[in-house]
């Protein structure tokens, strides 16, 4: 078995950079004939886009934004370059949200995750993510097709039949949710069937906690686990060095201060920005209302691309105070026009029945208290109070604002 999809897995620094000066202009090119984007990027020249610190300086477009710009200019909110006509299958995704999918091998990228989890040619794949309205289904097949291998399209739910037909059909791996997987085995084996064809499982859409990870690897199997969108595809994956997730070949992705398109250093928690490099789809700065962070250095699998520790919650912070919402990029906004501060969180709790806000903000003065609060009013057009704490004291987990008062 080889040990790596293809030759940019392995690439230098340099090598992959060079890439860039051709793809980033390519496909922000391609993006500026989609309605959004020629609104969007608007002035940009695409061929001086050729790295992450010019790609920096473009507008983020918003998931969050995607519900309300498909209603007023449906079917995909004017972010498609090709007509609906050009489109191998549409799904519709919860919010709703809706995607279209061109005519092109493993569009979504698939491939390279499941190869890293130990799929190859000729194999067979019980693939059991959702075939219907969402692309989950054909973002795996795609990948799963791509290596040469045979898929049988289980889907979700009917766990008995699953686990009756896993052991007719002898799959060598499994793709789904992380628990469905656990769910079809302990079926099988009160139904005393015989799933040890079963030994390798990619596993995304939902959480991969410890405990279950453990319980796989006692059944003696490989499971991976990657991290995508139904916008995106594959944004990272998960290979047999377990630490971190490793960047897909086919995007470019950034780490930026939630609420606002401003980078973060490496290590710092904070919002999952994407870029797409095909021509055919692409997504310029997407912003996906996700946690994640940069780890430092390179993967021991020999994957030279970057890493990131995974999903780490949501960036979609906002909050209603008195009435009115107060925004992550609000907090973002008080914390630039004052350059000494550096992490900040808004705290809002219950004083009684009255919402309360205060804003604890790193710096090594703390004579900014007064002019931070009056910046908070300003922006935010609601009293609070400030305190300034010493660099390095609050979380990094990418919170900027931490409701507190109880659930209705």
């Amino acid at each position: 078995m080889t040990e790596h999809y293809d030759a940019l897995e392995t690439r230098s620094g340099d090598a992959r950079a060079a890439a860039l000066v051709v793809a980033l202009p390519r496909a922000i090119g391609a993006a500026q004939r989609a309605a959004h984007w020629a609104v969007a990027l608007a002035g940009v020249d695409a061929a001086r886009v050729t790295d992450a610190p010019a790609l920096a300086a473009l507008p983020v477009t918003r998931k969050s934004e995607l519900v309300a710009r498909q209603a007023e200019a449906p079917p995909f909110g004017g972010l498609d370059v090709l007509p609906i006509t050009a489109l191998a299958r549409v799904y519709a995704s919860p919010g709703p949200i809706h995607e279209g999918e061109p005519e092109a091998p493993d569009f979504w990228r698939y491939a390279r995750a499941l190869h890293a989890t130990g799929l190859r040619a000729g194999a067979l794949l019980h693939n059991c993510f959702a075939y219907h309205f969402t692309p989950a289904g054909m973002m795996l097949e795609g990948g799963a097709r791509a290596l040469g291998c045979p898929v049988f399209p289980g889907g979700t739910g009917n766990t008995e039949m699953q686990a009756r037909t896993a052991a007719h059909l002898r799959p060598a791996c499994y793709s789904g949710t992380p628990d469905f997987l656990k769910a079809i085995l302990e079926a099988g084996d009160a139904l005393r069937l015989d799933l040890a064809s079963l030994r390798l499982a990619h596993v995304t859409g939902g959480a991969f906690l410890p405990a279950l990870r453990t319980w796989y690897a006692a059944r003696g199997l490989t499971v991976m686990q990657s991290y995508g969108t139904a916008d995106l595809g594959l944004i990272a994956y998960e290979s047999v060095a377990r630490e971190g997730l490793i960047l897909d070949e086919g995007v470019v992705v950034e780490i930026v201060r939630p609420g606002t398109g401003d980078p973060l250093p490496d290590g710092e928690v904070g919002e999952v920005v994407v870029t797409t490099l095909s021509p055919l789809a692409p997504m310029i700065r997407f912003a996906t209302g996700d946690l994640s962070a940069i780890l430092p250095g390179a993967s021991p699998c020999g994957r030279t691309n970057r890493r990131i520790r995974g999903w780490m919650g949501r960036a979609d912070q906002a909050a209603k105070v008195r009435g009115m919402f107060v925004r992550p990029e609000q907090v973002a906004e008080v914390v630039r026009q004052h350059p000494g501060v550096g992490r900040a969180r808004l705290v809002i709790s219950l004083d009684g029945d009255r919402d309360t806000m205060i804003l604890r903000a790193e710096a090594t003065d703390a004579s900014l208290a007064e002019a931070l609060a009056q910046s908070l009013q300003a922006v935010t057009r609601l009293r609070g109070a400030v305190e300034v704490v010493p660099p390095g004291t609050l979380p990094n987990d990418g919170k900027v604002i931490d409701d507190t008062r109880p659930a209705p």
